[in-house]
């Protein structure tokens, strides 16, 4: 199913009136209704996860098979050298995985630092903060877009596109320079 559509249903699941989360899931466990997309709070937090529902499977997908490329002859040195299971997963699974799935994740962090459409299509951005019209649950990407569609001030608009893309490139490749991402020897 595409991305946007997830989105919109996500958000009439968490509809603070007539959503399943509210109406079903909540009062099955007693727990009293939260207004979900009114309270910054609550709208932060099921755009969490919403990401995390999002954003898993290719994860996932990108972990599994790293985790299957592992050569199982290190595992076995490591059984016959002694090693209990924590210091495998310490000494050689987390080690390899981290390394090869550090640029997935730097990606995965650069997407989601501007991902429009999820707080476009779940409530633009709201809700509405007195004094501003920047909503409670806008990043700067949104915010850009209300700046230049709703209020016509290009300027400052331009000024923090600039400002965010030097942000985030320069955060990017200080990420892939820490993490030795595209080096293309062997790790030590």
């Amino acid at each position: 199913m595409p991305g946007f559509v997830t989105i919109l249903v996500f958000a009439g699941m968490f509809n603070d009136s007539f959503g399943v989360i509210n109406n079903a899931i909540l009062s099955f466990f007693g727990i009293s209704p939260k207004a979900w997309l009114t309270d910054p709070f609550w709208t932060k937090t099921a755009l969490i996860m919403m990401q995390t529902w999002l954003g898993f499977p290719f994860v996932f997908a990108m972990t599994t098979g790293v985790l299957q490329a592992i050569p199982d002859d290190l595992y076995e040195a490591a059984t016959m050298d002694g090693a209990s299971a924590w210091t495998r997963l310490r000494t050689i699974t987390l080690p390899l995985v981290l390394y090869s799935i550090a640029p997935i994740i730097i990606t995965q962090y650069t997407f989601n630092f501007n991902n429009f459409n999820i707080i476009y299509l779940f409530n633009n951005g709201g809700p509405a903060v007195a004094g501003s019209n920047a909503g409670g649950t806008d990043i700067l990407v949104s915010w850009i877009y209300k700046l230049t569609m709703s209020s016509s001030q290009y300027a400052i608009a331009a000024t923090i596109t600039i400002l965010l893309s030097i942000f985030v490139v320069g955060l990017a490749l200080w990420q892939f320079r820490a993490t030795k991402s595209f080096k293309n020897d062997e790790m030590a």
